[in-house]
């Protein structure tokens, strides 16, 4: 690799202290920290967690080399090196999102030395990511939903009582028709019918792709509810649920409404907006509801992402087949 360069704004930062690497290699590793803290504006935890994975890789190399670690040294790193590492890792268990991150991390390290004209480290561009498996969101039990979609868990709060009444009827959308969070605050006035007077709403959902989606009467009277308690004006054209300013509601008060109720009712943290739409997919399930009708109504394009989505096994897909498939 080539000699390293310094600013005279960098050389007054003190180095990393590596047993297992030189000194060069030490204060490159604090640039590129300032690099990412500077220029790139990584948040704290996210350059906390790059520097100890870099520093973890940095000791298994020494010990896998026998010696310290060395800016020329680092830079005839070899891709046997990096499975190494990562094979190392997994043995102590650590996690597939984990190793992703430490890959990341080492990516930048090398990019930001390339960039600096100290050597390029191809070996990193040869190692795939790890897979990571799909965590989903744990559905609710149906009492512990059915209570946060209820505008009387809320009558106690201190805040106008149409906000309460808003977000009782947000709830009551997303878990009474499965919506995204984003599709039910993508409502227009004119997408929502009176009750007694429709059942069934148009969803603007991914990809621009339009659906129909069932709406439960109670739902609609809950809306209904808040239309008529809300100070601002609702246009036809206009959003359906509106802010405390009378603007387009954010989904981050719907999440901060979330929080509130999950300690006031005893909730686990899992239990978020998107919760909501995965408890109503596992309710249906749960009651025999068909799993192409469901795939129908959440807006999936193929049925593999709707059992993914509400965690059936290939056992229960059988079962549902089995169960539904006429015998000849």
């Amino acid at each position: 690799m080539a000699k390293s360069k310094t600013t005279p704004a960098e050389t007054k930062q003190p180095a990393i202290e590596l047993i297992c690497a030189d000194a060069d290699l030490s204060l490159q590793m604090t640039r590129w920290l300032s690099h990412l803290r500077a220029e790139r504006r990584l948040s704290p935890k996210t350059l906390e967690a790059y520097a100890r994975d870099v520093r973890q890789f940095m000791f298994f190399l020494a010990d896998h080399w026998g010696g310290l670690v060395s800016l020329s040294r680092f830079g005839k790193l070899a891709a046997n090196d990096v499975r190494a590492f990562m094979a190392a890792r997994r043995g102590d268990d650590i996690a597939g999102r984990s190793l992703m991150r430490a890959l990341a991390g080492l990516r930048s390290f090398a990019r930001f030395l390339e960039r600096e004209g100290l050597g390029s480290v191809g070996a990193l561009s040869l190692i795939r990511a790890p897979k990571i498996g799909k965590s989903l969101p744990k559905p609710l039990q149906m009492a512990s939903a059915k209570r946060l979609a209820d505008a009387d868990e809320r009558a106690g709060e201190n805040r106008d009582p149409w906000i309460w009444a808003r977000d009782a009827a947000v709830m009551a959308l997303l878990y009474g028709s499965g919506l995204r969070i984003s599709e039910a605050l993508g409502l227009k006035r004119r997408d929502v019918p009176v009750p007694g007077k429709g059942d069934v709403l148009i969803v603007n959902g991914k990809g621009n792709k339009t659906r129909m989606v069932p709406v439960l009467h109670n739902v609609l009277e809950l809306i209904a509810d808040y239309a008529t308690m809300c100070p601002y004006p609702l246009p036809a054209e206009g959003p359906m649920f509106v802010g405390a300013r009378g603007g387009p509601l954010s989904p981050r008060i719907i999440q901060l409404t979330m929080e509130r109720m999950r300690g006031a009712l005893g909730l686990p943290d899992s239990a978020t907006p998107h919760a909501l739409r995965h408890s109503f997919a596992t309710h249906l399930l749960t009651r025999g509801g068909d799993l192409r009708a469901i795939q129908e109504l959440l807006g999936h394009a193929s049925l593999s992402t709707t059992q993914i989505y509400t965690g059936i096994d290939t056992e229960r897909l059988f079962e549902v087949y089995k169960t539904a498939h006429p015998r000849a």
